[in-house]
């Protein structure tokens, strides 16, 4: 009940201020639902932690003179654990933390724990290029994180050199096989083919990940890169991928998605033996069914990768005392303005301002 309800006379100018911020904070605090104008309930978020990576990949980032934001510019973890506190209260159950590379961020066991102990979180994992994951993944686990995909475009360091402009394929292998040896971590790897540069590894990647009873996803080039480089003729679609695979390695069987919101359709080899995944985001996107909104490391919400707008609800966690009333709105209102698609095959399509790892991914 609101103070209204409970003092029917107030006594001064204070108290009918007092009252209210609660019955603000209570508006806030009731089940909202985070649909848009067609129809789609929202219920997953990506936060990006930082935009700052070690590595410098060609479908994400510029080769040189790279900016990243000021680090006191960068949302604190308590204000993205208040943030998330008022967003799971609006039905958003399941976060994925992003960068650039989210283990770069110093302590990010702190905002893992922070995130799993809200009573409305079911869902906490983690995209990273694995390069710091050996060495953090006890801490993260132990403070509640459960999924983790690693980023794995090829087997060859020279490629991997050439693809991230940078050397640690070793390291990366080495943070796979640390989740390998735990039991409370769900892993999947993520390739990324680039035509002219690691299409030759992709039978190696399945190959890998079948022998250590790993989902292997391969997703499309998008128009997200630092360097404006993206082309479609360097894009390798999911098709073409899977006749590969499947020529040179055997028939594979589509499963059947696990909810119309995820962004994989998976398969499995006809003898039973791996599954590989495929997000065809350019040739066949799946924005019907998405249901992800997006918060960049600055405290900008954004409800897709090639949205053009943006919602500040840094200003609103960076004050004293948080309405959450207003951070609903803004979450209500970034939902509401979502397009039907991202639009890459329209006409006139042009990507947005920002990079992938500007963004999160």
């Amino acid at each position: 009940m609101s103070t209204y309800d409970t003092d029917p006379i107030l006594e001064s100018q204070a108290e009918l201020t007092a009252a209210s911020h609660v019955a603000r904070v209570e508006a806030g605090r009731k089940s909202v639902v985070l649909k848009d104008r067609f129809g789609r309930v929202h219920r997953s978020m990506r936060i990006s932690v930082t935009d700052v990576c070690n590595i410098r990949c060609q479908y994400c980032m510029p080769a040189e003179d790279v900016q990243f934001l000021p680090s006191a510019s960068r949302l604190s973890y308590d204000q993205i654990v208040s943030f998330v506190r008022v967003a799971s209260r609006c039905g958003i159950q399941k976060y994925r933390l992003t960068g650039g590379e989210p283990l770069t961020r110093p302590n990010l066991h702190e905002l893992v724990q922070g995130l799993s102990a809200l009573e409305c979180v079911r869902e906490l994992a983690l995209t990273t290029n694995g390069m710091l994951l050996a060495d953090q993944i006890d801490r993260l686990a132990a403070a509640g994180l459960t999924r983790v995909n690693i980023s794995l475009d090829t087997l060859s360091e020279d490629t991997f050199k050439t693809l991230s402009r940078r050397q640690g394929l070793n390291r990366v292998l080495e943070g796979i096989e640390a989740c390998c040896q735990r039991g409370d971590i769900e892993l999947k790897l993520n390739a990324l083919v680039l035509r002219d540069v690691n299409l030759c590894d992709v039978v190696e990647l399945v190959q890998f990940s079948r022998a250590r009873n790993l989902q292997i996803r391969f997703i499309e080039f998008m128009p997200l890169d630092g360097s404006r480089a993206w082309s479609n003729s360097r894009m390798v679609s999911g098709q073409e991928l899977r006749e590969l695979i499947a020529r040179e390695i055997g028939p594979i069987q589509p499963l059947n998605r696990p909810s119309p919101s995820a962004p994989s359709t998976d398969y499995t080899f006809a003898d039973g033996s791996g599954r590989v995944g495929f997000i065809d985001s350019v040739s066949q996107p799946f924005c019907g069914s998405c249901d992800r909104l997006r918060l960049t490391a600055e405290g900008r919400l954004r409800n897709c990768l090639f949205g053009r707008e943006e919602w500040d609800v840094a200003c609103q966690l960076k004050t004293g005392a948080i309405d959450e009333a207003e951070i609903v709105n803004t979450l209500q209102a970034c939902t509401q303005a979502k397009h039907a698609s991202h639009g890459i095959a329209e006409p006139g399509f042009t990507p947005p301002e920002r990079a992938m790892y500007q963004i999160g991914g």
